[in-house]
């Protein structure tokens, strides 16, 4: 009996479409969904073989198509810390999405493990999740055929934000270690992110209600259950385009890239200067910001004003906080608003590097600072607070009560942040 024994009877029930080639990029595998069965299938058995070469640690697998149309879909997967899929396996996927037949799908699988020297007595285990989209069930059970020949320890986390399931993977890889991130459920979610706000919000005034596109998709119901659980008018807020029953709605004249693309707001919501409004995508790891000023003009805060505010911030809390080489840099693409650019090196005067186009490569750049600061302009964008910089926030001692302050909410910002990729949730209360 061989490991791969079962391939290739599960592998015919989800055969390869004629006259098409998949690849494998930034976002995973992305295309009209009917047509993605037999790779999303085959992502199934290449998540296993992922967990295997880590030694059986949790890999994420999630069905999305983010900001794109509803008839599309896509599959990517999650690295042990929540992190987007090594670059090295990306043509591994590629490959085996594009096996002609059973057997080569077996071949296939044969020689990855053959080149990566992967134990394959070791239990594989994969956590997945989906969006709203009407195919996603479909594809659903093609990924639990491809875990079900491997004999995958599986755990299905239903419809969730492609974020929420970043987390969930980086939280059941570090638990019980000192790099523990949180509780693997969607209550621990939206404890950590909620109290980690609650803190920082204590004792400032209450803000006015946010008003929430969001996108027809699948951070309709989740921000509901974060305001839920948060219970505070210091999370007020109003969640339009929450439409995630009726087809055809998804992404349509609304969320952060029609936004974005358009500078304009949502189709059908009016604006009122002084009020606050976001758009998330459809998955929910893309914001951007806007408000009508006092002569009703649509102003935005794509990603390059957000990481600029953010920067600034943190920047301000550093210079107070008085730890010592302790540093705020920032990432940006060459697509960057140039005034934006400017400002941060100029006036802020804080290190900025660029990447090439890609949130993984933002991401890459991020870590190599104490704490780096990347966004992309469509709005995905995180912080990152590196094994240096946490070891020096663990070691000061404020001098004073501001010092003190500041290095409390260094501490409070770094819970409130989603560190393993961009989350408009966490992003939103940041």
């Amino acid at each position: 009996m061989t490991v791969f024994e079962n391939v290739s009877q599960y592998s015919a029930k989800h055969p390869k479409p004629a006259g098409i080639t998949f690849a494998y990029g930034t976002a995973g595998f992305r295309t009209i969904g009917e047509t993605l069965g037999s790779t999303v299938f085959r992502v199934g058995l290449l998540a296993a073989l992922r967990s295997q070469s880590k030694k059986g640690k949790v890999i994420g697998v999630m069905i999305t198509a983010s900001h794109n149309h509803e008839r599309d879909n896509g599959i990517k997967l999650v690295d042990p810390m929540g992190e987007m899929l090594q670059q090295s396996w990306e043509g591994y996927c590629s490959e085996m999405a594009n096996a002609e037949t059973d057997d080569q799908v077996v071949q296939v699988l044969t020689s990855i493990a053959q080149a990566e020297g992967i134990d394959l007595s070791v239990t594989p285990r994969v956590v997945y999740a989906r969006d709203t989209r009407p195919s996603g069930p479909m594809l659903q059970v093609a990924l639990e055929d491809g875990l079900a020949a491997l004999a995958v320890d599986a755990t299905n986390y239903g419809i969730v934000t492609t974020p929420q399931l970043h987390y969930f993977v980086r939280c059941l890889n570090t638990a019980g270690t000192p790099a523990a991130y949180g509780e693997p459920t969607e209550a621990g979610y939206y404890e950590k992110y909620g109290q980690a706000f609650l803190r920082l919000v204590d004792g400032r005034p209450t803000p006015t209600t946010l008003y929430i596109d969001a996108a027809n998709g699948v951070g309709a119901p989740q921000v509901r259950k974060l305001a839920a659980a948060i219970n505070s008018p210091y999370f007020n807020i109003d969640v339009r385009k929450s439409d995630t029953e009726t087809l055809g709605k998804l992404n349509i004249d609304c969320g952060a890239d029609y936004v974005k693309s358009n500078q304009r707001q949502p189709v059908g919501m009016t604006m009122q200067p002084g009020a606050r409004y976001c758009s998330f995508d459809g998955d929910a790891d893309r914001i951007v910001y806007y408000y009508a000023d006092e002569s009703g003009a649509f102003c935005l805060l794509d990603g390059d004003k957000i990481s600029t505010l953010i920067a600034t911030y943190l920047r301000d809390l550093v210079s107070t906080a008085g730890v010592e080489d302790l540093e705020v840099g920032v990432v940006q693409t060459a697509y960057a608003n140039g005034s934006s650019t400017s400002y941060i090196k100029d006036t802020l005067q804080l290190p900025t590097v660029f990447a090439k186009t890609g949130v993984k490569h933002l991401h890459h750049e991020a870590e190599k600072m104490s704490i780096g600061v990347y966004f992309e302009a469509n709005g995905h964008g995180t912080v990152l607070f590196n094994t240096s910089a946490v070891a020096k926030l663990q070691a000061a001692t404020p001098q004073t009560p501001a010092q003190a302050d500041a290095i409390k909410r260094l501490w409070n910002l770094r819970d409130l942040i989603n560190e393993s990729v961009g989350d408009a949730m966490a992003d939103m209360l940041l």
